[in-house]
């Protein structure tokens, strides 16, 4: 720091002091003006203000002294920042002993900090500031290693995010065809299901896809430690420990950590923002909600969806579903599934005392996404995604299903055999037909030979008949019939 920038008075009354004579803040003012003067300062503290106002006898004498102070501010023409203690449960300015002040100040800010079931709580408001608008509503906020960090939704009608069509894989590429592709960069992802069906297998394909095209990402692990989920998934084909190795991929262990909804958000996008994370897994989120957390996960997770968004950071998380309830739409905690991007639903279909993971795809926004019932296999070659299967209108899984392809194959192996039998009769009752086709044309033929060599064999008779005829009578000497005579001359 440069110096002379910056300057450091220590006002706060000793321990023993005994105050004699009247007192009043004209000696530090003059202190004070000499300092600014000296080193032409435009800003100035008053931290912890109150314990110098309690000095005086009276309010009318507190009273008093802020008018002087504020004249003394207005003359110097400063910036000034005033800070003292609240005392109650009135939340505002106006109801402390100092409520006055803030009749007098351009701008009026209110903290709280409140412990609700152990988890601690800060929060702040804007009471007033003259000259602009400003959110009336109670904000919390956070004292971290990179300061004061307030939790502020995006405002209306600001849109900011970079929209993109680009996609990534989900790490299992027969989800990616149901999506048409995969999930869109940037978007936020839900999946859902009882403990057991497969959320972390999931959301670990997901991790080692991205780490393959060279996306560093961030997984953010409740349930167990990093190193645990790291090894686990290796018993399904997912190898995770080189990328963490390389440094692409970073395990953040949260099973043990304390503290508010609001501080965790700032650590995840602390952590991430360190690690230039463009894709982030958190399994499960629905750990937010954890007692003392409640009333102030939902809007977490809403900020968390939005910094993503505009972040660019492609989010998948994790949730654990209400058992109680009946209905699946209603049974998401934190009412994420209405602010997701794509929401996969992962559920136990029992056929035949047997348990079986089925996946469905219940919405994803902008993709032309599938509507089947998919069973999701796991095993050390990988998560794969079996083709739909129905009987009866029925789907089926597992055994039911082997049972039942079983029966099927069987069944067309009969056919089959029966139809090549079939075949073979046919063939053979065609090559018998074909023979006596054969001979009957040939039996034909020898009948059309046979009739003409009939038809020639009478006309030769009947003219050697008649030629004979007429032969004797002239050997004989007798005398041409009329007729014969009278055919003679007819002809030429």
């Amino acid at each position: 720091m440069q110096p002379n920038r910056l300057c450091f008075l220590d006002a706060q009354p000793m321990p023993d002091m005994v105050q004699a004579g009247a007192f009043d803040l004209s000696g530090l003012l003059a202190a004070l003006s000499a300092k600014i003067k000296q080193m032409g300062a435009v800003r100035i503290v008053f931290d912890a203000l109150d314990i110098i106002l309690a000095l005086l006898p009276n309010a009318t004498a507190r009273h008093f002294e802020m008018n002087r102070l504020h004249q003394w501010l207005l003359g110097h023409q400063v910036t000034a920042l005033i800070t003292a203690k609240a005392g109650g449960s009135d939340t505002s300015s106006a109801g402390q002993p100092f409520g006055f002040v803030q009749f007098m100040v351009d701008c009026s800010v209110v903290l709280n900090h409140r412990v609700d079931m152990g988890v601690s709580q800060r929060n702040l408001r804007v009471e007033k500031y003259r000259g602009s608008s400003f959110n009336e509503d109670e904000s919390p906020f956070v004292i971290g290693k990179n300061g004061f960090d307030v939790a502020m939704a995006r405002s209306l009608g600001r849109a900011d995010t970079t929209v993109t069509s680009e996609r990534v894989s989900s790490g299992v590429k027969r989800l990616d065809t149901m999506l048409d592709g995969g999930y869109f960069r940037g978007a936020s992802v839900l999946i859902t299901g009882f403990p057991g069906t497969a959320k972390t297998t999931l959301s670990g394909a997901f991790a080692e896809a991205c780490c393959k095209r060279g996306d560093r990402t961030m997984f953010v692990s409740f349930d167990s430690d990093g190193s645990e989920v790291v090894r686990n998934l290796t018993s399904v084909g997912i190898h995770l420990q080189r990328y963490v190795e390389k440094g692409s991929l970073r395990m953040i262990s949260a099973r043990t950590f304390t503290g508010s909804a609001e501080t965790l958000l700032v650590h995840i996008k602390t952590l991430a923002k360190e690690h230039q994370a463009r894709c982030v897994v958190i399994d499960p989120i629905s750990a937010l909600a954890k007692a003392g957390n409640e009333l102030t996960a939902h809007a977490v997770v809403e900020r968390l969806i939005d910094w993503s968004k505009g972040a660019g950071v492609t989010l998948v998380c994790t949730s654990l579903l209400d058992e109680i309830s009946s209905d699946a739409h209603n049974r998401t905690p934190l009412q994420v599934s209405t602010m997701a991007d794509t929401w996969i639903h992962l559920n136990y279909l029992v056929q035949a005392g047997e348990r079986n993971r089925g996946m469905s795809i219940i919405k994803s926004r902008g993709t032309a996404h599938s509507n089947q019932v998919r069973e999701m296999i796991l095993s050390k070659d990988g998560v794969t995604l079996a083709d739909i299967y129905t009987a009866g209108g029925e789907v089926l899984m597992g055994t039911m299903r082997w049972q039942k392809e079983s029966a099927e194959r069987l069944a067309g192996d009969v056919a089959e055999v029966s139809a090549k039998l079939k075949h073979v009769s046919l063939d053979a009752e065609q090559a018998v037909l074909e023979v006596r086709a054969k001979s009957l044309r040939t039996e034909l033929v020898a009948k059309k030979v046979e009739k003409d060599l009939l038809i020639r064999t009478t006309a030769v008779r009947k003219r050697e008949m008649s030629g004979g005829r007429a032969r004797m009578r002239e050997l004989r000497g007798g005398d041409i019939a009329p007729q014969a005579k009278s055919s003679k001359k007819a002809k030429p």
